[in-house]
């Protein structure tokens, strides 16, 4: 069954990278929208497929496989009209010109110095299949949770930066491209402390929320809680990373990223031995979320080394406003959110409910919070 499964999907890994390759054309011509849109079209496949296309199968799950692939063709497609829209519709031609070549000596430095967060979690997961029984299932959970802020925030900020910096570096305007990092690191720290802190107080709750039902008990969310706080609280860090390493992929630099990235990877090897021994899974997580510190950290280091960025006094002011604000939201969870017995014993809706209403205060009071500090988004 598995086999066939991925007969029908292998072809998506083809069609996902011309998407990925539509969608950086788009964003080169200030065309977000467009781009982030077109995951949405994956996932609409997938419950349409699931809903009716199974019922025509003998074979219902199969019906996931071809939402998948049939999803892959609707993503390309629907970026077409875009591409011959602004005239940059790709066409066959020999890979002899001289940008092609650059292309292939960067990309895969690139590619590696932006992925060493997903590299991480991918040797988390292999490292929990020799521990305890469950330890690979509580960790996939609490990534799953700790993918979407950063997904939200950092690949988002990452995206749009790479594209103006590349652009304002170009046109060697190096006001705008300081201003750029500025503006995203704000955007990174104002998004991504909420979002760091209400990972961590309510992990559980949010992971009892959504996942604890039928085999997935008490036992099994509280363990991928634990894995939670532990990722979510290096949530800055990673989108710190997804914002630094565009800066230097943008002048066309794949050494610093690469080689802090094997620093990075190393360590998180290294911490991994040593946490998974005393903390099990627990201890994989905070490994990976160390090693974002220290890759976020090697990052600004080698930009302020070579002069091309260090953190402005606005940037700080903003940051300690920022502090002040979650404080205030953290002591607000600890004592108005219900406790986990409200979680355990109340129905899905209670829950859901609960949850986000919490987030929504939450979220209501940071932000008033940072505007009697006298933070406005435009003035940012």
């Amino acid at each position: 069954l598995a086999s066939n499964m991925l007969r029908i999907t292998f072809p998506y890994l083809l069609l996902i990278s011309l998407t990925a390759f539509a969608g950086s054309i788009l964003n080169t011509y200030d065309k977000f929208a467009v781009p982030a849109f077109t995951p949405v079209l994956l996932n609409v496949s997938m419950i349409l497929s699931a809903v009716y296309l199974s019922q025509h199968l003998e074979t219902p799950i199969m019906a996931l496989a071809w939402g998948v692939l049939i999803g892959g063709i609707v993503q390309l497609l629907f970026q077409i009209p875009f591409l011959i829209k602004i005239k940059k519709l790709p066409r066959l031609a020999r890979g002899d010109h001289p940008s092609v070549k650059t292309l292939k000596k960067r990309m895969l430095p690139a590619l590696f110095g932006v992925s060493v967060s997903q590299i991480n979690l991918l040797i988390d997961t292999m490292i929990a299949t020799v521990l305890v029984s469950g330890s690979v299932s509580w960790l996939y959970y609490s990534d799953r949770l700790l993918e979407l802020p950063l997904a939200l925030i950092g690949i988002a900020l990452a995206t749009v930066a790479l594209a103006k910096l590349s652009k304002h570096f170009s046109n060697k305007d190096e006001k705008k491209f300081t201003r750029t990092i500025n503006y995203a690191l704000k955007i990174g720290l104002l998004l991504g402390a909420p979002a760091c802190a209400g990972l961590v107080l309510l992990a559980e709750p949010l992971i009892i929320t959504l996942f604890q039902y039928d085999k997935f008990d008490a036992f099994a969310a509280h363990m991928s809680a634990l894995s939670l706080i532990a990722y979510g609280s290096g949530l800055l860090a990673f989108i710190v990373v997804k914002i630094l390493a565009p800066v230097f992929l943008s002048r066309g630099d794949t050494r610093t990223p690469v080689k802090v990235g094997v620093i990075a990877m190393v360590s998180n090897v290294f911490l991994n031995i040593i946490f998974a021994y005393y903390f099990a899974h627990v201890g994989l997580a905070v490994a990976t979320s160390i090693s974002a510190v220290i890759n976020a950290s090697l990052l600004y280091y080698y930009l302020k080394k070579q002069s091309i960025y260090q953190f402005s006094n606005d940037l700080i002011k903003l940051f300690l406003k920022v502090l002040l604000a979650s404080f205030i939201m953290v002591v607000f969870i600890l004592n108005f959110s219900n406790d986990i017995s409200f979680y355990l014993e109340n129905s899905v809706w209670q829950r859901i409910t609960s949850v986000a209403i919490t987030i929504v205060a939450s979220a209501v009071l940071y932000f008033a919070c940072l505007r009697l500090l006298g933070i406005r988004m435009k003035q940012l």
